[in-house]
């Protein structure tokens, strides 16, 4: 009988356990839920009613020092500074421009349509999830969603920073000046003119450069390039875009817009709650300005008061640092969107209602330096998943290459499912005591398409702050966190108590990275001369045509502009139908050396192409079909031609 008992109470109280662990789980995948639904994925939608903006309260003066200096309120900046105060730093906040609220691009220049690195996960809600949390989820929840009110942004920013106590904000400086070491080769504060002229000298051992184009850090001798530089194009750099607002967007109107763009069966195309993408249409814009002004499909972020917020008109030809060359921009935008909405009107019936509201007192610049760090993020990078050892977060936005002149239609390289960003590409060649996060940061031209966008560079912010209570607290510079796979561990374990979820990847790699083209696809990438767009379909088996061996031979004379004293088109000056009929293993060797202005017949162009040292055996094995060779085949012949002249891949 005692032993019955025994065996019940025993039963009982493993029900009891059973039961508890039962609860904890249910209460464990609630507040798991209840995380990713206002951390991952907005729980306040559209409204009707339009915050009031609050007023940033800024100090008159800075204090004599700092364990950090913050130069530049776009998110990026405020992310860093956010960062910084939570790990016990005293910070400074400080601006360069005439702004009165904090977010920058995405609150000034009305950006306000999120550029999201989604994740290959779901939440426990089933929406997509994305890569990078911490305070940008932390934001992201206090706004509408993926398009926001730029009041309501602007405010989740400042509720950020006031409540941080470690955070004084000096806005409207006139000019943020470094103050460099004595051997210039370390920054150790500012030199900053204040907004009645006076200049303070702000003593700190880091500074955080998140302005937009990298300026501190381009005063302190951070070497850069510029625009398309990297790829043998300096003059070129993707457009600018003056963004512009509609009124009377009414519930109405946006049940047109959804109606007209959810039913049309293209999925580039579409309308949420809060976002308008379509209308490509408006590419057909006759601009008034046709050599410096261009219509693309409408991106429509909507804001809380029946007006959207527009970006789709791109300017060409602007050099953002000079004052002069920006104000013409901005006037031949304003010259241009009368127009632009009398067209909308016209072409489409929803439109007939709505009216200009007024343009973006900043402009949208998406290119301009691109900085020189430990470690410059590559194309191949970006299009092969990679992952880097010192991550500190995460991008999988498309690589979207927007127009450089009113003529180009611009390009999606690929579309990656996640790649790391090293914390080496937001530390700086030459100079030390400064970070620089967000656009500017360490990355070749063309991973910047990806790279470029603000939930990343909020993401280096954040991780930015932390490094600079890890280097004051092991007394070590940020070049000696960046080699130190110790100090790195620690950084990403702050990381991820501050919620930024920085682990290994492990995404599997991409199909044609099996290809046995793929070498030569990575030399084609690295030169911008391949695009997978958004299915990553490089089309390495199609078949070739003498017309585009032109065309990439033509642009691959960047590997080595001085090599190419030859005339490319010449190999094709006898051929019919060169973009129609199959591109042979002997025309082929013969478009390079024509280009190289190597003197030879189509006959002896591959003999001379292989006693030149710029034509492998291997490749030519390689070749399936000596007369119909495949893209494949000619990105094979490119790298052995940019070995030949260069010694590298």
């Amino acid at each position: 009988m005692a032993n019955s008992n025994r065996n019940k109470s025993t039963s009982r109280g493993w029900l009891w356990l059973m039961v508890g662990l039962i609860v904890l789980t249910l209460v464990a995948a609630t507040a798991a839920m209840y995380f990713q639904y206002n951390h991952h994925k907005n729980a306040k939608g559209h409204s009707d009613q339009q915050q009031a903006l609050e007023e940033v309260k800024s100090v008159k003066k800075a204090k004599e020092a700092y364990d950090v200096i913050v130069i530049g309120t776009d998110p990026e900046g405020v992310a860093a500074a956010v960062s910084s105060a939570r790990n016990g730093l005293s910070t400074l906040l400080v601006d360069g421009r005439d702004r009165e609220i904090l977010g920058g691009l995405m609150t000034l220049g009305w950006i306000n349509s999120l550029d999201n690195n989604y994740s290959t996960n779901k939440t426990l809600l089933g929406k997509d999830d994305v890569w990078n949390k911490g305070y940008f989820s932390e934001w992201y929840a206090k706004t509408e969603g993926d398009s926001f009110d730029v009041n309501t942004a602007a405010n989740a920013f400042y509720e950020a920073v006031k409540n941080e106590k470690n955070i004084d904000v000096l806005m409207k400086t006139k000019k943020i000046d470094p103050l460099l070491t004595a051997n210039k080769n370390a920054v150790q504060g500012a030199t900053i003119t204040l907004e009645n002229g006076s200049t303070q000298v702000v003593k700190a051992p880091s500074v955080i450069d998140a302005t937009q184009d990298g300026d501190f850090a381009a005063a302190a001798g951070v070497p850069f390039t510029m625009g398309h530089e990297d790829i043998g194009d300096p003059k070129s750099k993707m457009a600018v875009t003056l963004a512009f607002r509609l009124k009377n967007v009414t519930p109405e109107v946006w049940k047109l817009m959804a109606n007209r763009l959810n039913g049309d069966d293209n999925s580039g195309t579409g309308v949420t709650d809060v976002s308008v993408f379509g209308y490509s249409e408006m590419s057909n814009y006759p601009a008034l300005n046709k050599e410096r002004a261009k219509m693309r499909g409408l991106n429509m972020g909507r804001q809380n008061n029946n007006t959207v917020l527009i970006n789709a008109l791109q300017i060409f030809g602007v050099d953002t640092f000079d004052p002069k060359s920006v104000q013409e921009a901005f006037d031949i935008g304003k010259k241009e969107l009368p127009n632009i909405v009398a067209y909308m009107q016209k072409t489409f019936p929803e439109f007939s209602s709505v009216e200009l509201d007024g343009s973006a007192p900043e402009l949208y610049v998406r290119e301009t330096r691109h900085m020189q760090g430990e470690y410059r993020l590559t194309i191949v990078d970006v299009c092969t998943n990679g992952d880097q050892w010192d991550r500190i977060g995460f991008g999988s936005y498309p690589v979207d290459i927007q127009r450089i002149s009113p003529t180009d239609s611009g390009n999606v390289v690929c579309k990656p499912k996640q790649y790391a960003i090293p914390f080496r590409s937001i530390v700086p060649q030459k100079i030390d005591g400064l970070l620089v996060v967000g656009r500017a940061a360490s990355y070749d031209t063309l991973p910047h398409g990806s790279a470029r966008v603000m939930p990343t560079g909020m993401a280096e912010g954040e991780a930015a702050g932390a490094a600079v209570s890890l280097a004051k607290a092991e007394n070590m510079t940020f070049r000696q966190i960046s080699a130190s796979k110790d100090m790195i561990a620690k950084l990403q374990a702050q990381l991820n108590k501050q919620g930024m979820e920085i682990q290994p990847m492990t995404i599997k790699p991409q199909p044609f990275m099996e290809h046995k083209s793929f070498e030569g696809l990575k030399t084609a990438l690295m030169l911008g001369l391949a695009s997978g767009a958004y299915d990553n379909n490089f089309r390495l088996d199609d078949v070739a045509n003498p017309k585009r061996m032109v065309n990439v031979v033509g642009g691959a004379r960047k590997m080595k502009p001085g090599a190419f004293t030859g005339d490319v088109n010449q190999a094709i000056a006898k051929v019919e139908n060169a973009d129609k009929v199959p591109l042979t293993l002997e025309q082929a060797s013969y478009t390079f050396t024509q280009a190289l202005g190597i003197q030879a017949t189509a006959a002896e162009a591959q003999a001379k192409l292989v006693e030149g040292k710029l034509l492998t055996a291997a490749t030519i094995s390689g070749i399936a079909d000596k007369q119909k060779l495949t893209n494949g085949d000619t990105y094979m012949m490119i790298r052995d031609v940019k070995i030949g002249l260069t010694g590298k891949p």
